[in-house]
């Protein structure tokens, strides 16, 4: 768990992150270095771990905090993250806030490298474009090296912003907030009656579930060239997410991917999770896709978005 990776010499004090309007800029992007690498000399303290009697096997989230760090007592990884967490959720509801005074619906993408997530993510602009040509889309892609994704957003027509996060192992709502104010302030005078913003967050299926960018909704993609046991394996993150979309159905016939276990077993760790099944590449399943962020866009949110529905639901319709 990143946020008690030893990331600050904070002593018993927290750690906190910079954010506020003009100013997004987090102590963590700096700061993934082993607790046994900071200056000050770390306490050396037993491990929490927990030991199975029958196999041996090692469990290291068993204490309070759920993670182990060498040098760092339970209580203090608790303290920590309370204190990282808690400064990254206010600037997440300032984030919140932002985008609902624009009209902007934000879906946070999630997955592990390799999943599809951003020939997903452009296959559905380009569906967009022709089944709702008057919803605005912009697209916050987050790596930790290069551009390449967001040049193939871009490609797309859809303005892109890209945010390299350096050894960061996800997107944090500072960083989240400098990018839409860049992309809002490049999108000024076209209007703001209805927008969506596609974030696609570092692929990594342990850091981000707990990271809040101020999105109405985490999707984790799941492709079926990977293991359908994935929601076992990382279950913080099929809890934090509102739909799977289990991704590349066209290569069902090549793989060896049990749809429907794979399904139950993101429902046993979250019974809500809705599921999607989806191909950019056939389009096969883009109708359904399109039609349930068709229903995020909620007139509630902000009444203008109500036109981006309706043009949504009525191309899904015919």
């Amino acid at each position: 768990m990143c946020v008690v990776c030893g990331c600050a010499d904070s002593g018993d004090k927290g750690v906190t992150m910079e954010g506020g309007a003009g100013h997004h800029h987090s102590h963590h992007g700096h700061a993934y270095m082993p607790a046994a690498r900071r200056t000050k000399p770390a306490r050396h303290e037993t491990a929490h771990v927990a030991v199975d009697p029958s196999s041996g096997d090692l469990h290291f989230g068993a204490g309070a905090a759920k993670v182990s760090v060498p040098g760092m007592s339970q209580a203090r990884a608790i303290r920590l993250e309370t204190d990282i967490l808690g400064e990254n959720d206010r600037v997440a509801a300032q984030n919140r806030a932002q985008f609902a005074a624009h009209g902007v619906t934000a879906l946070n993408f999630v997955s592990s490298p390799g999943s599809g997530k951003t020939t997903l993510l452009c296959a559905t602009i380009e569906a967009l474009k022709t089944r709702a040509p008057g919803l605005r889309v912009a697209v916050i892609e987050g790596d930790q090296q290069t551009s390449f994704d967001a040049d193939r957003i871009r490609a797309t027509g859809a303005p892109a912003l890209q945010v390299n996060t350096g050894k960061g192992c996800h997107l944090d709502a500072p960083m989240v907030a400098e990018a839409f104010a860049r992309l809002h302030r490049h999108a000024a005078g076209h209007g703001d009656s209805r927008s969506l913003l596609f974030i696609e967050n570092v692929g990594n299926l342990v850091c981000p579930a707990m990271w809040d960018l101020g999105e109405a909704a985490k999707v984790a993609i799941l492709s079926v060239t990977e293991g359908e046991d994935k929601p076992l394996k990382y279950p913080d993150m099929f809890a934090a997410s509102t739909l799977m979309l289990v991704n590349k159905i066209d290569l069902l016939p090549h793989v060896n991917f049990d749809v429907e276990r794979c399904i139950a077993f993101a429902r046993r760790v979250n019974p809500a999770i809705e599921v999607i099944r989806v191909s950019a590449t056939t389009g096969e399943g883009m109708g359904d896709w399109l039609a349930w962020m068709a229903s995020r866009l909620t007139s509630d949110a902000v009444a203008g978005l109500r036109a981006g529905l309706d043009d949504i639901v009525r191309s899904v319709a015919s």
